[in-house]
């Protein structure tokens, strides 16, 4: 029936629709024009099956249950692919943004990590890039679980495959069981201070959907748990966390979620009102872009005290001054009641993290350059004044 009215819609210009005529049957008589008022009466297929239709109706019935259906795949690598996409979009795939962000402070701080004239290590990156891929996903899986009803009612959630049905509860819960196998299993690789420091992560990426219900502040939450890389990365470089530089670095990580966050959240801000959900959005209301400039404000202070601490150079304050032209940019021309708009702000971020990554690597790079230039200390004695002279010829004994 939704085939059928799908059919009238797009023929709009055509007051009547029309059956094929076909005599090949002795129980199905030519049809004359029918009109489309008489078909939109024809609701279910069931009154077709109790013979509560004329034999227009039942004629027109049948044509329309006889239209082809979608294709269905034809071969095994199609059904595999179908049966996997509803898991690939649980833990969006198809929407990098989010490993994006949660990557580029762990990247950040093992760059600040490397020594002077070296390249950060890539070996850690890769670790890290793919640990982000994974506990991305399982931080959604673990979003989507507790906001399964929620989402039903969000029009830009309803989709989602658990909101939508298209995975149940448990099997959500058995792939959750996987990515935080996965997840360990490249955590693992790290040394053991690494190994504590990143499981005691997990509280957070546990309870901040719940944030959402009892606080205007679920984003600081958020930016707790997606920056602890901040401090991770160091970490697993050097064996220990340097504080000096990593607090700096992981408090200016903070204010940058709560910014791109909030933004984000302005989406959804309609539909949170209707349903009693929380953010910084409703939060901060008419205000945003005076919040929002006070946490880029922080940032950047934040980075610049983590670059003095490692020492860094003009390319790294040179990069920090690009980050900050470019959030004040996004802030000024942000408008909060387009939801389109707030979503190209939001994911422009991505460029934020790699701007500033690069940033970190060419001033390390450069410490190595300003070390030769600076004067070597003179030596208190060389090697030739190391001995004392004689002041007269020594006595011959004879």
């Amino acid at each position: 029936m939704f085939a059928l009215r799908h059919l009238l819609r797009s023929r709009k210009h055509f007051p009547y629709a029309y059956a094929a005529t076909t005599t090949t049957t002795k129980s199905m008589l030519p049809v004359p024009a029918v009109p489309a008022r008489v078909l939109i009466g024809l609701h279910t297929d069931s009154d077709y099956r109790n013979g509560r239709l004329s034999k227009v109706q039942e004629v027109c019935c049948r044509k329309m249950t006889t239209l082809p259906s979608s294709k269905k795949p034809e071969s095994l690598l199609e059904e595999l692919s179908a049966a996997a996409k509803p898991y690939a979009q649980l833990m969006r795939i198809d929407r990098p943004i989010g490993t994006y962000l949660l990557f580029w402070p762990c990247a950040w701080s093992i760059a600040l990590s490397a020594d002077a004239g070296c390249w950060p290590d890539l070996t850690m990156l890769g670790l890290f890039g793919t640990g982000a891929l994974i506990m991305r996903g399982a931080g959604c899986t673990i979003n989507d679980l507790w906001d399964k009803d929620i989402d039903a009612k969000v029009e830009r959630t309803r989709t989602r495959p658990l909101a939508s049905g298209q995975i149940s509860q448990f099997d959500a819960i058995v792939f959750l069981s996987a990515q935080l196998s996965l997840g360990l299993l490249v955590l693992v690789q790290l040394n053991w201070q690494s190994i504590l420091l990143g499981a005691s992560s997990l509280g957070l990426v546990i309870t901040y959907p719940l944030m959402k219900r009892v606080t205007y502040w679920p984003q600081l939450v958020l930016g707790m748990a997606f920056n602890w890389g901040a401090l991770l990365g160091w970490c697993a470089t050097q064996g220990s966390v340097n504080l000096a530089a990593c607090l700096p670095l992981y408090l200016s990580g903070v204010c940058w979620t709560i910014v791109y966050d909030t933004i984000y959240a302005h989406q959804d801000k309609l539909d949170d009102l209707q349903i009693g959900v929380k953010s910084t959005a409703l939060r901060f209301g008419d205000n945003t872009k005076v919040w929002l400039s006070g946490f880029t404000a922080a940032m950047l202070t934040g980075l610049s005290a983590a670059g003095w601490s490692c020492d860094q150079t003009l390319p790294y304050y040179a990069a920090v001054g690009v980050v900050g032209a470019h959030l004040v940019q996004q802030i000024y021309s942000l408008n909060i009641d387009n939801p389109t708009d707030c979503a190209k702000k939001f994911l422009s971020n991505h460029q934020v993290g790699l701007i500033l990554f690069l940033g970190i690597v060419l001033g390390t790079l450069l410490k190595a350059d300003e070390t030769k230039t600076q004067p070597q200390p003179a030596l208190a004695t060389s090697a030739a004044s190391s001995f004392v002279p004689l002041t007269q010829q020594p006595e011959v004994i004879s």
